[in-house]
């Protein structure tokens, strides 16, 4: 029975498989027929196209300005006068008339010791001045009537000047037992206290001066002939808006050999509240020039054939070599590859391209 029907089947499959392979090689020669692919070009060619957005971007109209050409260094802030108050004689503190961090006047009092034994002596030494001054007076008198030699006159009128001098010293050993300011200033903090006992190598506390403030700076030696006596510099406190302006006032007359630095210093009104100690930024000019083209520093494209920025042009970010000069901390000088008026994008320059659209978003000044 499975005889009888089987060569029929396997004879419709063959004829199935043959008509298959007919039709799909039909198709394919159709396909790639030229009417056909003509076709699909055409197709194609009338098929939208892909258009970029224009990007948004910030411009800068490039101007002539003044750039000055800087140099910087580091400075040291010192008091205009500063001092450690110690005695000059070893005694017992009996008071103290100054309050810590408060301002003090030339000559004013403030710290006394104890004057006991001097006060004693100076008290004997004036009542022996008064009965030398009498026994001075008396031989005079009689030296007049030469009742006595002048020898005996001399020895009588020595002692009395012998002891005007023991009285002066006494009077400079109790002068010394006090400490005043020598000048104007502010007191620092105290270290010792009432009752202590101190001598000439105790630190009783600091005065400064900090109404004007000394500036110590360093620069090399190829600069030594830029600053003079008189010139000006800027300085300015890190991390703060206080900033002003220093005049050299004094310069070192060596160079230093192991830096090959020169050291000077230059004063400045403290009117900021700096204090000494502080570490300042200190600006000098070396020359200006009054015609430079600058451009921000975020608008150069570093490149492997040297460096770039793009120039807004009808829509279009042109990409423009350029030859850079001076730099600021913002802005970069151009030497060469744009001119005045020169339209020059300085944002999105990450994802800038060559010709890219774009269009201007702000105009910064």
């Amino acid at each position: 029975m499975l005889k009888k029907y089987f060569k029929p089947i396997i004879f419709s499959i063959v004829i199935v498989l043959i008509a298959s392979w007919v039709y799909i090689q039909k198709f394919a020669n159709a396909s790639s027929s030229p009417e056909t692919m003509e076709k699909k070009a055409e197709i194609g060619s009338k098929g939208p196209s892909i258009k970029l957005k224009p990007v948004p971007v910030n411009v800068k109209i490039i101007q002539k300005e003044k750039l000055g050409n800087k140099f910087y260094t580091n400075g040291t802030v010192l008091s205009n006068e500063e001092v450690e108050l110690k005695p000059e004689i070893s005694g017992k503190v009996t008071k103290i008339l100054f309050s810590e961090g408060k301002s003090v006047k030339k000559g004013e009092l403030l710290l006394k010791l104890n004057d006991a034994d001097w006060q004693a002596q100076l008290k004997k030494a004036e009542a022996k001045l008064e009965l030398l001054a009498i026994k001075e007076s008396r031989q005079k008198r009689l030296i007049e009537n030469n009742n006595v030699s002048k020898e005996e006159y001399d020895i009588a009128l020595s002692d009395v000047h012998t002891q005007k001098a023991e009285i002066e010293y006494l009077k400079a050993m109790i002068e010394k037992t006090e400490i005043k300011a020598p000048f104007d200033g502010i007191i620092g903090l105290r270290y010792v206290s009432e009752g202590a006992y101190i001598s000439p190598t105790t630190n009783i506390a600091k005065l400064h001066n900090i109404n004007n403030l000394k500036i110590d700076f360093s620069i090399p030696q190829k600069y030594s002939g830029i600053l003079n006596i008189g010139s000006k510099v800027k300085i300015k406190v890190p991390s703060t808006e206080m900033s002003g302006i220093a005049t050299v006032y004094a310069i070192e007359p060596k160079i230093d050999p192991q830096t090959r630095t020169i050291k000077m210093r230059a004063i400045a009104n403290n009117s900021g509240g700096v204090f000494s100690g502080s570490y300042v930024e200190v600006e000098i000019m070396l020359d200006e020039i009054e015609t430079a083209l600058l451009i921000p520093t975020e608008s150069l494209v570093p490149d492997i054939d040297g460096e770039k920025a793009f120039v807004y042009h009808n829509g279009i970010a042109v990409a423009t070599n350029i030859t850079t000069g001076l730099r600021t901390k913002t802005d970069i000088q151009i030497t060469n590859g744009l001119e005045e008026g020169d339209t020059v994008i300085i944002s999105g320059i990450i994802q800038m391209r060559p010709n890219s659209p774009v269009k201007i978003a702000k105009i910064i000044k």
